[in-house]
């Protein structure tokens, strides 16, 4: 993805774990940063 591109339409599990939740939920609320984190200890 490019920044600024949008994004794909997702569903996460949530907290509590009955409680999923989707992007499109923060449509018109919120700003929403996306983070994709590599495993830990990969290099760069």
């Amino acid at each position: 993805m490019d920044v600024g591109s949008v994004a794909p339409a997702f569903t996460l599990k949530g907290t509590p774990p009955d409680e999923d939740v989707t992007l499109s939920s923060f449509r018109g609320k919120k700003n929403v940063v996306l983070v994709f984190y590599p495993m830990n200890n990969t290099p760069g």
